[in-house]
């Protein structure tokens, strides 16, 4: 009865603290010392930006380099920290560095949000994913901090700016410390690789990362959910990588004037980033349409399950593909990896599908009546959001209050979880007694 409690309200506790969370830092970046020249940044700015940082997004109102003072970028660098890891997974931490030990309720809450497959196992899932997150992002750091000092910025700066785009990297942040943004180091591969490395590892989520650092001698022992991230993320990224390194190979506003190894380095950059990442060493605003079209189905899909990336999520994706197949090969069973899929799973993807969908054209519905905007910079802007990805064809600086608000919105949601949001939400659970007789439909 705990146990069954304790799942039905971590929607509701995750949805409180979040809140709150947002809330705090909302009033941080709203202080004067938060900005360069001493002043108040306006309210919805403020939460904008609190917002886009805690839920890991990147999509940004202010110029981040310029606008924001060295508290401010602390405070956004905290709270991409937070967001990473999870409001619920750092709050069990810190309870559990003063007890020294957790409740059942506490462990079941912890477990909804870590994925973790056992109760007994919550402790050691939380120190492992500290301390994993934590040596990727030292990494990051290692590899960038010497490139930013061979870059002519100074020795403080640069150990700032490698430690700002280590969190942001890894926890797919997406913010950006510097005025001059990432497009400088589009031919560069020692700031693109690393950068790229910790975005892809970060969006694969804590259940795949934890069952790699585990089990990286004995794939055959990988969980079915670790295999199939890893196995849908590598055809997403190369399918991207093909799309734009393609598309864009003459576009002269892009790829069109590099050379070859330049090309192939800013491809796989791109290719990357829709995962959740929002870094860009390319113009987004003059890719072809068919690579900014393929870009916002990679975003709608997002990254992997307990990661910090939103969309539908890389295993939702994967389920509905091999759902399609088994239907039209008329196999009763899904079947990957030699392991059946139970029914209610293929259920909550479809669940999860048209309810990100309805998101999806609830808001670019809304964007389109108070914006005056296309509708494939709007589309793009919105799925940017909700995917928590924070890539932009510039438009989000020029929006109204109104428009602001509807992408916090749609970053809040994505963040969340439209399937978690409901839960929250709901006033009442029930389990129902009565089974009626069934009927089909025509179907097609």
């Amino acid at each position: 009865m705990v146990g069954s409690a304790a799942r039905s309200s971590s929607s509701r506790l995750a949805l409180l603290v979040f809140t709150a969370i947002i809330g705090l830092f909302t009033a941080l970046l709203s202080l004067p010392v938060a900005t360069t020249d001493g002043t108040r940044t306006p309210f919805v700015d403020a939460l904008f930006t609190a917002v886009s940082a805690t839920t890991v997004t990147g999509l940004v109102t202010v110029d981040t380099g310029t606008h924001w003072s060295t508290f401010g970028l602390v405070v956004i660098m905290i709270s991409m920290k937070v967001g990473g890891l999870g409001v619920l997974t750092l709050a069990s931490l810190l309870g559990l560095s003063v007890s020294r030990q957790m409740g059942l309720a506490q462990r079941v809450i912890t477990a909804s949000e870590t994925r973790a497959e056992k109760l007994a196992e919550v402790g050691s899932v939380l120190r492992t994913i500290v301390i994993t997150s934590t040596s990727f992002e030292l990494l990051t750091f290692l590899a960038l901090t010497p490139f930013m000092i061979a870059n002519e910025h100074p020795l403080g700066e640069s150990l700032f700016f490698g430690m700002f785009y280590a969190v942001s990297a890894f926890n797919n942040g997406g913010f950006v410390p510097e005025a001059a943004g990432t497009a400088q180091y589009l031919a560069d591969p020692y700031f693109s690789v690393p950068i790229a490395t910790a975005v892809f590892v970060g969006s694969l989520g804590f259940p795949v990362i934890l069952v790699l650092v585990g089990k990286w001698r004995t794939p055959r022992k990988w969980s079915l959910h670790a295999k199939l991230t890893l196995a849908t993320s590598g055809i997403l990224f190369l399918a991207g990588f093909v799309v734009h390194l393609v598309m864009e190979w003459s576009n002269p506003a892009t790829l069109g004037p590099h050379d070859i190894g330049t090309k192939v380095l800013a491809s796989a950059f791109a290719a990357v980033m829709p995962r959740s990442g929002g870094l860009s060493t390319l113009d987004i605003g003059a890719l072809h349409n068919e690579t900014q079209l393929f870009t916002d189905l990679l975003m709608f899909i997002g990254g992997g399950s307990g990661s910090t990336g939103g969309g539908i999520k890389v295993t939702t994706f994967a389920l509905l593909i091999l759902a399609l197949v088994a239907e039209a090969r008329g196999d009763r069973d899904v079947e990957v990896f030699r392991r059946s899929i139970p029914q209610e799973t293929i259920r909550q993807a479809i669940g999860v599908l048209f309810m990100s969908a309805a998101v999806v054209f609830v808001a670019t519905f809304v964007m389109l009546r108070i914006t005056p905007f296309a509708l494939e910079s709007v589309l793009f802007e919105v799925l940017s959001a909700f995917g928590t990805v924070g890539l932009s064809m510039g438009i989000t600086g020029d929006l109204g209050t109104a428009g602001k608000y509807v992408l916090v919105a749609c970053m809040y949601v994505g963040r969340i979880g439209p399937m978690s949001l409901g839960a929250a939400l709901a006033l009442r659970s029930r389990t129902r007694m009565v089974h009626l007789p069934e009927e089909r439909p025509i179907v097609g």
